[in-house]
């Protein structure tokens, strides 16, 4: 798929900025900014923003939003699959829109909709990639490449790699071949075979991960034998 791609210095956030340029009809767009001031992760938490990271979003036209859970496992997949080429790191994915390094978040994933006369799917992916130091509130849980490495690395060589890998994925995407990104994600998983907590808007629930569905969502085999399946919520392993 050909892009546009938009290069800013500093921007309130990539994801606000495609909105932006959707309003003045425009389409597979990819957004980069190297800090972002209002950057922003799931159930709008603040996304720590600064020098030194990658802040690109993802600008796709879809025909049905309800598919678009797809494409934050295709971007994990390309973030895993690019660290892992780059830095020769083990990189995996946490479900549902996480990537980690020896249990640590090195990139968080943010795919919002815009649904309307034409359906837009907006994947705004944060990878930590130079930074020296983050805020005491999450120094203990997260990581950059070069954190772990002591090496600085070319953020542009990092959004090439990205996107090239995500074409390669949304290939099977547009075939609607999503079996395979399934696979792709299990492949790549940190979280199958783990004793997890999943916090959900229904509730707390606690038992191991043992599968995740062809719809993305997390199946669960609780204490009591029972499958539990996890729409949506946060999971922390236990």
């Amino acid at each position: 798929m050909m892009f546009k791609f938009y290069h800013f210095k500093t921007l309130d956030s990539t994801n606000t900025k495609a909105k932006e340029l959707i309003r003045k009809n425009q389409n597979n767009l990819i957004i980069t900014a190297e800090k972002q001031t209002k950057g922003k992760g799931r159930f709008n938490r603040k996304w720590a923003s600064s020098f030194g990271g990658l802040y690109m979003t993802i600008v796709l036209k879809v025909d049905d939003l309800d598919k678009t859970k797809y494409l934050t496992f295709i971007a994990a997949i390309s973030v895993t699959k690019t660290i892992n080429k780059l830095t020769k790191l083990n990189s995996k994915v946490k479900w549902p829109n996480d990537v980690l390094i020896d249990d640590k978040k090195v990139c968080g994933i943010l795919t919002e909709t815009i649904s309307g006369k034409e359906n837009y799917a907006l994947v705004g992916i944060g990878v930590n990639a130079n930074q020296q130091r983050f805020p005491k509130n999450i120094a203990n849980k997260t990581i950059s490449l070069f954190l772990k490495t002591n090496k600085k690395f070319n953020i542009e060589k990092i959004s090439k790699s990205i996107i090239k890998e995500f074409n390669n994925l949304y290939n099977y995407y547009n075939k609607k071949n999503y079996g395979k990104i399934i696979d792709e994600w299990k492949k790549n998983s940190h979280t199958l075979g783990r004793e997890v907590k999943a916090k959900t808007l229904s509730g707390s629930f606690a038992g191991k991960a043992i599968d995740v569905d062809k719809d993305c969502n997390l199946v669960l085999k609780l204490k009591n034998g029972k499958l539990k399946k996890i729409v949506e919520g946060d999971i922390f392993v236990v």
